[in-house]
């Protein structure tokens, strides 16, 4: 297996994404520890992998506070003799399709305070950890608006362009120590929003504006992909793997783009 006796900590491992990882690194042989806001969706997580014949830990966690992800990497870490692995995949609803003329301040700093304040500290958290091995990967999450002018999603550019570049220098600090740093950038994916995840709530007030459903709306997305259709769950959770995997050694400081061919390098 690619993740044989490795051990990974996925932060908003009851969201779609990261619960999709973290089943992913179980069959592949990681042992999982799974840490968010809300414990019934961890739980099931972990059930899921449990029931696989996999290895996994829940613990109710919020990301933002520095203090108690790095309490929660060194237990981590004691438990299992270091930490190789780590994503953050937690997502918070914010402000899309507001053209700028009409985005309050305090929308368009939210999701960039948010998601580089987590980035920092969960980075920070396993860094020291993935150090003392002389080993480990870290892996972070971004949208295609990270290369999109708009209008209408500053906040989200802002956000996703600030985690890529975040993502680089991190690779540029840590990769003398043996850490690889990559950050994965999926288009919106139809499944996690129709299991309930945030982007739910990020996509409709821009489908109700338009007059269509989230179905639609994405279905449109869609057709504007070389690929005509949009990335699944399963394609960016074994990427994930791969990415963490020995078989992607050389890869760090870029970014796997899972656009469906949306962006094209």
């Amino acid at each position: 297996m690619l993740l044989d006796d490795k051990c990974a900590v996925i932060y908003g491992a009851g969201g779609a994404i990261g619960g999709a990882v973290a089943r992913a690194f179980a069959r592949e042989g990681a042992k999982v520890f799974l840490a968010g806001r809300t414990p019934s969706r961890l739980e099931a997580v972990a059930a899921d992998i449990v029931a696989a014949g996999g290895l996994a830990e829940a613990t109710a966690l919020d990301a933002l506070d520095a203090p108690a992800v790095e309490r929660h990497a060194d237990g981590v870490a004691r438990k299992a003799g270091g930490i190789d692995i780590a994503l953050n995949a937690i997502g918070v609803a914010h402000v899309q399709g507001t053209p700028f003329a009409d985005l309050s301040l305090e929308d368009y700093e939210f999701p960039i305070a948010t998601y580089t304040r987590t980035n920092f500290i969960t980075a920070k958290a396993v860094a020291r950890h993935m150090a003392k091995k002389g080993s480990g990967v870290i892996l972070t999450l971004s949208t295609p608006g990270a290369r999109l002018p708009g209008p209408g999603y500053m906040g989200n550019c802002v956000a996703s362009a600030s985690i890529e570049a975040m993502s680089r220098h991190l690779a540029g600090e840590l990769g003398a120590q043996g850490i690889r740093v990559v950050c994965i950038r999926p288009h919106a994916i139809p499944e996690a929003a129709a299991a309930g995840s945030h982007t739910r709530a990020v996509f409709k007030p821009m489908a109700d504006r338009a007059g269509v459903s989230i179905e639609q709306m994405l279905a449109g997305a869609a057709g504007d992909t070389l690929l005509k259709r949009l990335p699944t769950l399963d394609e960016v959770a074994n990427t994930a793997v791969f990415l963490a995997s020995g078989y992607a050694g050389a890869i760090t400081g870029t970014v796997a783009n899972l656009s469906c061919g949306f962006l094209v390098d």
